[in-house]
C-alpha cells in the first residue's frame, strides 16, 4: 500500500493566511490503487500458474480430477481479480485472491505428490515441502471461506477481527497436526473444522445482511444467490450417488458446488449488475426449494424400499423424479388456466367469489375516478355472484344516494335518522328480513328476491351501503358470499373516507388559495389607499393652509411698508393677519382631525364618535355606552368604518334619511352598526364593487374582522361589524 498527500494537506498545524494559526490541518488523503492493484496482479498471476501447472504435474493421476481443481482456481482467480480492479478500495477483492492461492498451493502440492507416488522426478526438497503445505493450506482453506463470509460485501469485518485470528490460529495448528501424522492424511479434523467455521461465517454474514440497506444488501443477496444454488447442486449430486452410486468423489462435488461464490463475487463487484439481483434470487429460491423437495421425497422413497435400487428401478425413480421437476416448472404457468377451467364448471359463467376483492386494490391503484371504480366494482360483483342486480349507495350525514347500479336505473336518495344510522353502522351483511324491517324502500319492486345488503362504514360512520339482489328462487347466499361482502365494503368504506379527505383537503386548499389572492389584493389596496392619502395630504396642504400662509407673508410685508406711512392702514392689514392666522390654525387642526382624530386618542370611541356625529351630513344617533378603551388598531378600525359608512350614507341615502350609530362588546367581540333610513341599494349587485365597502373589509380583516352589508331598495342601508378582542 502507498500513501500519498494530496494538495494543500499536512500532519501538523498551519498558521498561513488561509488556515489561521493553531488549526489542525485535514487528514491525509490515502490511495490504495496502485498497491492494490499490483497486489491482486501478482496473487491472480500466482493463482493461474498454480491451476496451470497442477494437471501437468498430476497428468499421471486423475487428469478430469486436476482439470477440475485447476478451473476452479483459476475462476476465483479472475473473480478476486475482477473484484479488485471494479473496487479498488475494498478488501473482499483481496481476501478471494489469498483464498484462491491457499487453493492454488494446496492443489500443487497435491500434484507433486501424486507425481512422486507415480515416479515422477520430483527433488527431495520440493517433496518435503509438498508434504508440509498440502494439510497447512487444506486445514486453512475453512478459516479462509469464513474470513470471506464474515467480510461480506466489502471486506470490512472489524467486530469479527477475534474470531478470524482465533481461526487461522486453529486451522495452522490442525494443518500442522495432520502433517504430523504422516503418511496418514485424516480429513475428519477439515470436515470438523469447515462445518465450525462455516457455521461462524454464515451466522456473521446474516446478522449483517438484517442490517444492510440498498446497494450493500444487494450485494450480499448475490452470495445468497451463490449458496442456493450451491446447495441445490449438492442435493442434485447426493440424489444421483444414492440412485446410480456417482459420483463417487465427494470433495470434487463440494469443489465445484462452490463455484457460485465466485460469479457471486464478480457479479457484486459491478456495480451495474449488482442492483439485478432480486429478481433472480426468487425464482432462484423457488426452483431450489422445489428441487429439493422434489429429491428429499424420492430419497425417502429410496430409504422405505430398505435396499439399493436395481437398474429397472433406478431408471423407473430417475424419470418419475423428471416428471415431478418438469410438473413443478410448468405448474406455475398451468394454475392460472387450470382455475379459469375450474371456475366455468363449478360457477358456470360466474368468476370465484374472491375475484372482485384481488382486483379492487389494483384498480384503486390505477387512479381511476371513484364513480368509474364503483361502476366497475358493481359490474364485477354482478358478474362474480351471479346477481340479477348490484347497487352501491353514496353519501353521508344519513344521506345516501344511489350512485351505481348495474342494470341502470334512475338514481334514488334515502334518509337515515341517528338511531338507523348507528343500527346500520353495526349490522354487518344482512339479509332480506333485516332489510324489511330498518331499510325497507331497498325492497320496493323486489320483496320475492334474495337480497343482501352490506353497509359501507369507517370510524362507525356510514358511508354508503353494498346492494345484491339474486332472482326469487335462486340460490341463497353462502358464508363465503357473505365474507366476501363483508371484505369489499370494508376496502370500499375506506376508499369513500379516502375520497372525503381528499375533498376536504382540495376545499382546504381552495379556501387558502382564495385568501392569499385576497390578502395579496389587500396588501396592493392598503399600499395605494396609503399612497392616495399621501396625496390627498399633500393637496389639502398646498391647497389650503399653504395659501393662507403665503397670503400672510404678502399681507405681513405690505403692512412693514404702510407702519411708517399709513399707520391706519397698517392696523387694518394688521387685524387682516390675525383673521387669516386664526383661519389657517383652524384648517390645520381639521386636516389633522381627518389623518387621525385626537379625541380618539384621548377620549376613546365613544366621545371620537359622538364629535364625528355633529359633523355629518345626516342627523345621527349614537350609542356607544359602556364601552372600554381597546388597542389603538380596534378603536381606529371601528372610528373610521362608522366614518365611512355616515360619509356613504351622506352621499347616497336621500334627503330626509336619519343615520343610527350602534357600538357595543360581548365576552369575546366588539360589535359596531350603522344603519340609515335612507333610499338603500342592492347590496348583491354593487356590493363586490363598493370602493367603501372594500376599505372597510381590508381595514376589519386586517385584525380579523368581518363586515357584512344589508340594503335593498326603500329600506335603507346597514353595515355590521364584528372585531375579534382576542386575537
Amino acid at each position: 500500500m502507498s500513501v500519498q498527500v494530496a494538495p494543500g494537506t499536512g500532519t501538523g498545524t498551519s498558521a498561513g493566511p488561509d488556515t489561521g494559526a493553531g488549526r489542525v490541518a485535514p487528514e491525509p488523503v490515502i490511495q490504495h490503487r496502485p498497491a492494490t492493484s499490483f497486489t491482486a496482479a501478482l496473487v491472480a498471476l500466482c493463482a493461474l500458474g498454480a491451476a496451470a501447472y497442477a494437471p501437468i504435474l498430476g497428468r499421471q493421476g486423475n487428469l478430469a480430477t486436476e482439470a477440475v481443481r485447476a478451473g476452479l482456481i483459476g475462476a476465483f482467480a479472475l473473480a478476486g481479480a475482477f473484484a479488485v480492479v471494479r473496487r479498488p478500495f475494498e478488501r473482499q477483492g483481496l481476501l478471494a485472491l489469498c483464498g484462491t492461492a491457499l487453493g492454488a498451493f494446496a492443489a500443487l502440492s497435491a500434484a507433486v505428490l501424486q507425481a512422486h507416488v507415480h515416479g515422477g522426478g520430483v527433488s527431495s526438497t520440493a517433496l518435503s515441502m509438498a508434504r508440509f503445505v498440502e494439510p497447512v493450506t487444506v486445514a486453512l482453506l475453512p478459516v479462509a471461506v469464513m474470513h470471506l463470509l464474515l467480510g461480506l460485501p466489502d471486506g470490512s469485518c472489524r467486530l469479527s477481527r477475534a474470531a478470524i485470528i482465533g481461526g487461522y490460529v486453529v486451522g495452522a495448528a490442525v494443518g500442522v497436526g495432520i502433517w504430523s501424522r504422516r503418511p496418514d492424511l485424516p480429513l475428519w479434523p477439515v470436515a470438523i473444522e469447515a462445518v465450525v467455521f462455516g457455521a461462524i461465517g454464515l451466522v456473521g454474514s446474516q446478522r449483517r445482511y438484517v442490517r444492510s440497506r440498498g446497494v450493500e444488501r444487494q450485494r450480499m443477496q448475490w452470495f445468497g444467490w451463490a449458496m442456493a444454488v450451491g446447495a441445490e447442486m449438492l442435493v442434485v449430486a447426493l440424489a444421483l450417488r444414492v440412485l446410480w452410486g456417482w459420483p463417487t468423489r465427494t470433495w470434487l462435488v463440494v469443489m465445484v458446488s462452490s463455484l457460485p461464490l465466485a460469479v457471486a463475487l464478480a457479479m457484486g463487484s459491478s456495480r451495474r449488475l449488482a442492483g439485478r439481483i432480486d429478481r433472480i434470487l426468487a425464482h432462484t429460491v423457488s426452483l431450489a426449494g422445489l428441487t429439493g423437495i422434489v429429491v428429499i421425497v424420492y430419497l425417502v422413497i429410496v430409504v422405505g424400499l430398505g435396499h439399493t435400487p436395481t437398474h429397472d428401478q433406478r431408471s423407473l425413480l430417475a424419470l418419475s423424479m423428471a416428471a415431478a421437476a418438469i410438473a413443478a416448472l410448468v405448474y406455475g404457468p398451468a394454475r392460472q388456466r387450470l382455475t379459469q377451467y375450474a371456475n366455468r364448471i363449478v360457477y358456470g359463467e360466474r368468476e370465484a367469489p374472491d375475484t372482485v376483492l384481488r382486483t379492487f386494490g389494483s384498480r384503486l391503484s390505477r387512479a381511476i375516478p371513484m364513480d368509474e371504480l364503483l361502476l366497475q366494482v358493481a359490474e364485477s360483483l354482478r358478474k362474480t355472484l351471479g346477481l340479477a342486480a348490484a347497487e352501491v349507495w353514496t353519501g353521508s350525514g344519513g344521506h345516501l344516494e344511489r350512485t351505481v347500479s348495474v342494470p341502470d336505473v334512475p338514481v334514488e336518495r334515502l334518509m337515515l335518522n341517528d338511531e338507523e344510522q348507528t343500527v346500520v353502522a353495526r349490522a354487518g351483511v344482512t339479509g332480506t328480513a333485516w332489510v324489511e324491517i330498518w331499510l325497507p324502500r331497498l325492497l320496493e319492486g323486489r320483496e320475492d328476491s334474495v337480497v343482501r345488503v352490506a353497509p359501507t362504514t369507517h370510524s362507525g360512520q356510514v358511508l354508503g351501503l353494498i346492494v345484491a339482489v339474486r332472482p326469487p328462487n335462486s340460490d341463497q347466499f353462502t358464508a363465503d358470499d357473505d365474507t366476501m361482502l363483508t371484505e369489499l365494503a370494508r376496502q370500499v368504506g375506506l376508499a369513500l373516507h379516502n375520497v372525503e379527505l381528499d375533498s376536504a383537503l382540495q376545499e382546504s386548499l381552495d379556501e387558502v388559495r382564495r385568501q392569499a389572492d385576497e390578502l395579496r389584493a389587500s396588501r396592493a389596496r392598503i399600499v395605494a389607499a396609503s399612497d392616495a392619502a399621501r396625496r390627498q395630504i399633500e393637496r389639502n396642504l398646498h391647497d389650503g393652509a399653504q395659501q393662507h400662509l403665503v397670503a400672510l407673508a404678502v399681507n405681513v410685508r405690505l403692512a412693514r411698508q404702510l407702519a411708517e406711512r399709513d399707520p391706519e392702514a397698517s392696523g387694518k392689514i394688521l387685524d387682516q393677519l390675525g383673521e387669516g392666522i386664526q383661519e389657517a390654525v383652524q384648517e390645520l387642526r381639521a386636516l389633522a382631525h381627518g389623518i387621525y382624530p385626537p379625541l380618539l386618542i384621548d377620549r376613546g370611541i365613544a366621545e371620537a364618535l359622538r364629535s364625528a356625529a355633529g359633523r355629518a351630513a345626516l342627523p345621527t344617533e349614537v350609542d356607544a355606552e359602556g364601552l372600554e378603551r381597546y388597542s389603538p388598531e380596534r378603536e381606529s378600525a371601528v372610528y373610521f368604518c362608522c366614518l365611512e359608512a355616515l360619509q356613504n350614507a351622506g352621499k347616497h341615502a336621500g334627503e330626509g334619511a336619519a343615520a343610527f350609530v350602534r357600538v357595543w362588546q360581548d365576552d369575546t367581540h366588539l360589535h359596531f352598526e350603522v344603519r340609515d333610513t335612507g333610499a338603500g341599494f342592492d347590496s348583491k349587485g354593487t356590493l363586490a364593487s363598493g370602493a367603501g365597502f372594500v376599505n372597510m373589509s381590508d381595514r376589519v380583516g386586517a385584525i380579523g374582522g368581518t363586515v357584512s352589508v344589508t340594503s335593498a331598495p326603500g329600506e335603507g342601508t346597514t353595515i355590521e361589524g364584528h372585531i375579534p378582542l382576542n386575537s
